[in-house]
């Protein structure tokens, strides 16, 4: 990782313990804000239960990148290469539709006054809540990003083949930690992941040619089957035994050795997460608060620059005139 990026970081982080956000934020000027946003997450649960999933884990592709400004949802432009296509997000996140939805209904409701970047926080939130997981109070007050850059997101956002010394690290970097990192990780919870992300677990696990050890044997089976040599990579299996459910189930399958991505089950083959792993396993409640306190902490990152409320979250508002 370069100095200059290493820099970066700490901008974020050091810009973030000075952001105005604040619950309530839209209280007077937008007051129907958050219940709009539920409605609208309802909805997507009814159409398409695994659509939750993945506008939730927007907000760890936003934040990481540039801080929490809605640069993810910008489309490219002949002068700009978005985040949309950067190596973590390419054919993996999706239902940018229904984020797109949200802020439709806002701009009917109170046109011009609630960001992008809080759609996303509001609706990430929203997604845990209505799937079963812990409802919290988040803060408010941000603004929509002027541009996004593929190569910021490239830079920072970790692999699938990630392990928990490299994610400690990462995390670090953005004050938040091993305890947050561990919580976080449950947000694959629910959720879907690709053949493509396995692969190398099922059969060249550090360049062996063998599958990882850790698997449990019925579990690498029913993998095999599901991700053979020959498939289509962006085949999708379960992340976890509930996975339109979030609950701790996710943790008990990595002490089963049933993680699907290696940068989850690193987490419990790991010794410095592998405590935190078996607590939430046991005890759903501590890794309810637990994330709560993670994904209130990754909503506090901010960087200084311009911004705007993007009346088309796709879009900065110059190139809607």
């Amino acid at each position: 990782m370069s100095p200059l990026f290493s820099l970066f970081l700490l901008h974020i982080i050091v810009s973030a313990a000075g952001a105005q956000l604040r619950p309530h934020y839209y209280s007077e000027s937008c007051p129907k804000a958050e219940a709009v946003v539920r409605h609208v997450m309802k909805k997507a649960l009814i159409r398409e239960p695994r659509s939750l999933a993945s506008v939730m884990r927007f907000q760890f592709h936003d934040c990481f990148v540039n801080g929490c400004d809605a640069s993810l949802l910008l489309d490219d432009t002949p002068t700009m290469l978005g985040e949309k296509l950067a190596l973590a997000n390419i054919n993996s996140l999706r239902s940018y539709e229904v984020v797109d939805e949200v802020k439709e209904a806002l701009e009917k409701v109170c046109p011009g006054i609630v960001s992008c970047a809080d759609i996303i926080i509001m609706a990430s939130k929203d997604a845990v809540a209505l799937t079963g997981g812990p409802d919290w109070e988040v803060k408010l007050g941000r603004l929509d990003s002027l541009s996004a850059s593929q190569e910021a997101s490239d830079n920072v956002m970790p692999s699938p083949r990630a392990n928990a010394s490299f994610l400690i690290d990462l995390f670090g970097k953005f004050n938040l930690s091993v305890k947050d990192l561990v919580a976080l990780s449950g947000s694959h919870s629910i959720g879907q992941g690709r053949c493509f992300s396995i692969m190398f677990r099922l059969y060249n696990q550090s360049g062996t040619g063998r599958p990882d050890p850790v698997f449990d044997p019925k579990f690498r089976g029913k993998l095999n089957k599901l991700c053979p040599l020959n498939v289509d990579q962006n085949v999708t299996g379960d992340l976890d035994a509930t996975p339109v459910v979030f609950d701790n189930q996710y943790f008990k399958d990595l002490v089963a050795g049933r993680g699907f991505l290696n940068s989850d089950q690193t987490l419990f083959t790991f010794p410095w997460t592998r405590a935190f792993v078996q607590l939430f396993s046991r005890d759903q409640h501590e890794f309810f608060k637990a994330f709560v306190e993670g994904m209130i902490k990754m909503g506090d990152l901010q960087v200084d620059q311009q911004g705007e409320v993007r009346r088309n979250c796709r879009v900065v508002n110059s190139r809607l005139l």
